[in-house]
């Protein structure tokens, strides 16, 4: 071959494995943060000083050595949850059952629904299903029936079309079927075998959830027997004929509700051939063995309702303003507007109810807070103590079980507040302080206080004051089973203001006082000539919502200018003269130094001041699932997880994998915040043995809607509820060292376009914003904390208090500016007024929408849900973004070193880097390559040298001529 053919094959062929060398290389350095959530990060080993290896640095200890043995103590605290959670709604009197032959009917049964999709779902593949759970409970079942179910959902699975689906932010793949076996599918030997199993017939009725899509207002499209206008929560023919076929046979019938949103239930609770109903919710990984126990009575169920069940749910305020809205002149802008202002759920049916605008009994199946037990509970006021102005009101309430079994009950404290029509909105009752009893034996008492702070009864009003506002008159204070009914023979309590008090310097638990702050928010609703209208307690026919149209449909002027894209350039100029920060100086503190100090000590600055903006910007940027290494001040490189029912990870589900906890509704109707607790507690006695620091939950929207699609992660439609609920999960999480992030910040109460073109606007009047919606977050915000031990420098052990970790925001704009990004909420609310100290982190941050720039100049948004380089940071360099960067970074660092990352860390430790095994594996690939190309190009250059020398001999060699 000659030299010149030779170096044509060989140079292409060297250059193509150089070029891979050196692109493998410049990907790991891009994609790195992406590759090591799949593949597994580098570990750092801590080096303490021989003075620090003396300490104890388990500052979070666990209980369990083993991933397995912390999941199997959560399988227990499962079953206290389901056992308490699941509701009776409907009891002829056959409940409990005796414990004999049962045919379950409905596909439900041999598919049921243990969770939701997407980024709240969990491992449910060795999970208990409803037939093991009924036999668990000593119950037969009839495998007839069952064989017959299992095998149609096996031929019909949900992926395939033959039930909901819901595709994450993919409406083209999702599908809404409801999936029932037809009743003329049923086989002979099915509708044969009934006789042989006719103690009773347990319907199960079953929807889902999930992340990405909101269920069906209109089925029409997916089913064939659809009505007009028919939607996925009421029971379709399938189910209809179902019922008809299950009281032909069989005497006793029980439906059970596999669903973690409400449904339409009137035809059940009015035939009187239906004998019992029980919300059994979504059980997670062993919650159907309780539904065996409510069956049998082996547990008396004392769970209550988280949401009011309407008769009709297209007659609610929320379903003219649910779903898809585009702006008609402002290009992939989607908008929901809340007219129904404070009026959601159970506020509005009993304020409408009370001014005469509605029929209760006709409009509400079951209220909010509703449960029925298999004994009787009698109260009796023990005790009143009504507090000042400034003070709180406290009732102790004696709770007697009269009946014939145990069981447990709660008890809910409800308040009606002095109204003026036409002066600040307020909702006949308000769920004002909660509490349940342990299990009481028939015949046994226990005395339940009951806890309000006499502010929390304080309206906001935005027209007025522009504050809080307690007005002057009576309060009545009214026990009741549930959001209607008043408890038998107690009678309301007066408490009266004699003057009206004005929050206007902020109330007992504010470090700032509220304000209006939400304008470019609510202008749509109240300045003159906005053409939405809130609803209002003075004329509820003439302001009840309507659906968008029209002008409706046109964005202003002011809402076309936030949807422009951000530009950093500009809003550092406008920020002025800003002192740029120190960056880079040298130093000797480590991040363990600053563990348990305040949030302003000055050790912080010094900390901060070590750090260059590319280490920043690295940090803030790659927040997915983990925050990054800093090992110049001795951060680790800490996992955070999803999800609000218990720890998934899409990366890595082999190593990150934790208990399938029941729904957030089973949870919540429980009504128990202890059991809550339990369930952070058991959260983070796994997230020690997997080596997790943070938990991207509890989530705690509002189900402002029954169609929401992810209702499923959220507690309730009552933001005290929801509150107190998130509370008790953080805090039991936050005492074994993690950290939770509450989310979805704020008002993502649909998934419907909450990611599509530029974001979803969402708009609201700022009472609705402050007492529905941010409410649910204040509570845990301002209540929850962890004690921290920690060493100073002399080595003494100390311990501190440091408030909660970590808010995620949300995907949609509130208004039309995005939340992540929004001042008045990130910063004015959140950290201002609430005194929030932790870190926010972003949604999935894939969206152009969501500027990395506008959060951190908002002082909101401090951390990047996404991969390294995914995002970028377009201002680096101005003082301004400067210090919006270092503002963010302390915010991060301040959580994490509060946290079970420190674990091992004393005083003065350093880190030394171990490379993953997939590193490895990568600088091997690069020395051979590398060595390849050497050598290729040596014999390259050898090879051609001799081609050289023998044809300069040839020449040589040739006569002369």
């Amino acid at each position: 071959m000659s030299n010149r053919k030779f170096l044509a094959i060989w140079i292409p062929i060297v250059a193509i494995v150089a070029v891979i060398a050196i692109g493998a290389n410049v990907a790991v350095g891009i994609f790195r943060g992406a590759i090591e959530s799949f593949m597994g990060a580098g570990t750092y080993s801590v080096q303490n000083t021989p003075e620090g290896e003396k300490l104890d640095t388990a500052y979070s200890k666990g209980e369990y050595k083993t991933k397995d043995e912390a999941k199997a103590a959560s399988s227990k605290v499962v079953d206290e949850i389901a056992d308490e959670g699941m509701t009776l709604l409907k009891n002829t009197g056959v409940l409990p059952l005796d414990k004999g032959a049962v045919t379950l009917l409905g596909r439900g049964a041999a598919d049921p629904v243990y969770g939701g999709s997407g980024s709240g779902s969990v491992d449910t593949s060795t999970a208990v299903n409803i037939r093991a759970g009924i036999e668990n409970a000593g119950f037969t079942v009839n495998d007839t029936v069952y064989s017959q179910l299992s095998d149609f959902a096996a031929a019909h699975p949900a992926d395939k079309g033959g039930r909901t689906n819901i595709v994450m932010d993919k409406p083209a793949e999702s599908n809404y079927n409801i999936g029932e076996m037809p009743v003329s599918e049923y086989s002979d030997a099915s509708i044969s075998s009934f006789a042989d199993f006719s103690d009773a017939a347990i319907i199960v009725i079953g929807r889902g959830g999930g992340e990405g899509g909101d269920l069906a207002t209109n089925m029409e499209a997916w089913d064939d027997n659809a009505q007009p206008g028919q939607h996925q929560l009421e029971l379709n023919k399938d189910e209809k004929d179902l019922v008809a076929l299950a009281e032909k046979n069989f005497e006793s019938v029980v439906v059970v509700i596999n669903a973690s949103t409400t449904m339409e239930l009137g035809s059940l609770q009015d035939d009187p051939k239906i004998d019992g109903i029980i919300q059994a919710g979504s059980g997670g990984q062993n919650g159907f063995d309780a539904l065996g126990r409510v069956l049998s009575g082996e547990v008396n169920p004392s769970g209550h309702t988280v949401d009011l069940y309407a008769r009709d749910f297209t007659a609610d305020p929320t379903f003219q303003n649910f779903g898809n809205y585009a702006y008609s002149n402002l290009k992939d802008a989607y908008f929901v507007d809340y007219e129904e202002g404070i009026y959601v759920g159970y506020r509005y049916y009993e304020t409408a109810a009370a001014e005469g605008f509605l029929d209760y009994d006709k409009a509400v199946v079951y209220p909010f807070g509703y449960g029925l037990s298999y004994t009787d509970f009698a109260w009796k006021v023990a005790d009143q103590r009504l507090g000042a102005v400034d003070g709180e009101i406290n009732v102790d309430v004696e709770v007697t079980n009269t009946g014939d079994v145990a069981g447990k009950d709660v008890v809910q404290l409800y308040y009606t507040a002095p109204y003026t029509r036409g002066g600040i909105e307020k909702a006949h009752v308000v769920l004002g302080a909660f509490g349940k009893t342990g299990v009481l034996e028939p015949g046994a008492s226990e005395t339940v206080t009951l806890t309000l702070r006499v502010e929390d009864m304080a309206s906001y009003d935005e027209k007025g004051a522009g504050a809080y506002v307690l007005e002057k008159g009576d309060y009545a204070l009214k026990l009741q089973s549930d959001s209607h009914h008043v408890k038998d023979g107690i009678a309301p309590i007066t408490y009266t203001v004699d003057k009206t008090v004005t929050y206007d310097k902020g109330r007992s638990t504010d470090k700032a006082p509220a304000e209006n702050r939400f304008a470019q928010a609510t202008d749509a609703f109240t300045k003159d000539g906005a053409v939405r209208t809130v609803m209002s307690r003075a004329d509820f026919a003439g302001t009840f919502p309507k659906a968008p149209k029209g002008d409706d449909l046109k964005a202003d002027d002011a809402t076309i200018a936030a949807y422009a894209p951000y530009d950093a350039a500009a809003a550092a100029k406008a920020a002025g003269d800003v002192e740029m920060p120190a960056t880079g100086q040298d130093g000797d503190l480590s991040l363990v130094d600053l563990r348990g100090l305040a949030y302003d000590d000055p050790k912080w600055a010094a900390l901060l001041d070590r750090l260059s903006v590319d280490e920043m910007a690295k940090l803030l940027t790659s927040g997915a699932y983990n925050s990054a290494a800093l090992p110049e001040i001795g951060k680790l490189r800490v996992t955070d997880l999803d999800g609000p029912a218990g720890f998934s990870s899409f990366v890595n589900p082999e190593l990150y994998t934790g208990t399938a906890f029941p729904s957030a509704v089973l949870i919540a109707q429980s009504w128990n915040v202890e059991l809550a607790k339990k369930m952070g507690e058991a959260i983070g006695e796994e997230a020690l043995t997997m080596g997790v620091s943070g938990w991207y939950g509890p989530a705690m929207n509002i189900h402002r809607s029954p169609f929401a699609g992810r209702n499923f992660e959220y507690y309730s439609e009552d933001p005290l509820l929801s509150g107190l609920m998130a509370a008790g999960a953080a805090n039991g999480a936050a005492e074994k060292g993690v950290y939770s992030t509450l989310k979805h910040f704020a008002m993502n109460d649909q998934e419907t376009n909450r990611t599509n073109g530029n974001g979803l606007a969402t708009w609201a009047d700022e009472q609705t914003i402050r007492e529905i919606y941010l409410k649910a977050f204040e509570i845990p915000v301002k209540t929850v904390h962890g004690e921290v031990s920690y060493f100073d420098a002399s080595g003494a052990q100390k311990t501190a208090e440091v408030p909660m970790g970590g808010v995620m925001s949300s995907f949609n704009r509130v208004g039309a500016v995005w939340a992540g990004g929004y001042d008045s909420l990130m910063n004015g609310v959140l950290r201002g007024e609430w005194g929030f100290n932790g870190f926010t982190i972003t949604d999935f941050n894939l969206y152009p929408y969501m500027y990395t720039d506008q959060a951190f100049a908002a002082r909101g948004t401090d951390l990047m849900l996404t991969f390294e380089n995914f995002k970028t940071i377009d201002d680096t360099t101005s003082a301004f973004a400067v210090s919006n960067i270092r503002n963010a970074t302390h915010n991060i660092l301040y959580t994490v070193a509060n946290s079970n990352a420190m674990n091992g860390m004393a005083p003065g430790a350093t880190l030394t880097y171990h490379m993953a095994g997939w590193e490895v594996g990568v600088l091997i690939g690069t020395i051979v390559l590398a060595l390849l190309v050497v050598a290729a190009l040596v014999w390259m250059i050898r090879r051609t040298r001799r081609h050289n020398q023998r044809k300069a001999a040839v020449v040589e060699a040739a006569p002369a001529e």
